[in-house]
């Protein structure tokens, strides 16, 4: 967990960081104020489970809000025709797409958890983007999940993939290797979740978060793949002073060129 030292300062109307013995005092006004007032933000958030108070039509979407509206803009970007994400869950995000699907008249989208819940399920089947659904159950590693996932895709059609199951380096690394191959050139895989690597020690953390992660299962994939970038891309839109994104999943957008 990053050991800065964040005060906020309001009738000052500025930031004060510390860090290693040495302070530094940033205008409110200025980025720098914005991403350390972000970074202690980020770690409130997730000692109240701030991200989880949202629902997408109906649904409990377990995001970070910025997240939401990031992850449009690449679809936007993309407009792919399939979108495949691990980890189901209350299946808000399946929805999230499968709405953007609709709107961008184009797309379906894939879900594969190890366990959809029969309530979650039934949710799902009678929603109205239920068409737009395809609901996999099993391990996303398991071979049998891989191919019905890889049955589903048909030659030529555009993929871009969402990994949010499982968030241990290892299994993170091998949807990697099993999904990125999937990815259409000039598309995307997002891992999420790699803001574990800053909480080591805070509420619900492991020991082991520090290198246990999906981050550094990213960093690990793009190493021996060499059409495989780690990117931060441009915003779609930028009026402000504002220089990085407010993310749970910090080094996770990956680009295949």
């Amino acid at each position: 967990m990053s050991n800065d030292r964040v005060t906020i300062d309001l009738n000052a109307d500025e930031v004060v960081v510390e860090l290693d013995g040495s302070r530094t005092r940033h205008p409110m006004s200025s980025p720098e104020a914005f991403e350390a007032a972000s970074r202690a933000w980020l770690r409130c958030g997730w000692d109240v489970k701030y991200v989880y108070s949202f629902t997408w039509m109906g649904q409990p979407i377990i995001q970070l809000p910025e997240d939401i509206v990031r992850l449009q803009e690449l679809f936007d970007e993309v407009r792919p025709d399939v979108v495949l994400e691990t980890g189901v869950a209350h299946g808000g995000s399946l929805l999230l797409w499968a709405s953007l699907c609709r709107a961008a008249q184009r797309g379906r989208v894939i879900g594969v958890d190890i366990e959809i819940r029969p309530h979650n399920r039934a949710a799902l089947e009678s929603h109205g983007l239920a068409p737009l659904i395809t609901l996999v159950e099993g391990s996303s590693t398991d071979p049998e999940a891989v191919d019905v996932v890889r049955r589903g895709i048909s030659p030529g059609e555009t993929v871009m993939v969402i990994l949010d199951s499982n968030h241990t380096k290892d299994h993170v690394l091998a949807e990697l290797e099993l999904y990125a191959p999937l990815v259409t050139p000039g598309s995307y895989v997002v891992a999420m979740d790699g803001i574990m690597q800053d909480l080591t020690g805070a509420p619900r953390s492991q020991e082991d978060w520090s290198w246990n992660n999906p981050r550094r299962a990213v960093e690990d994939f793009v190493s021996r793949h060499a059409d495989f970038e780690v990117t931060s891309p441009p915003f779609a839109f930028n009026e402000g002073a504002v220089r990085q994104r407010v993310t749970y999943g910090p080094g996770g957008i990956v680009r295949r060129s």
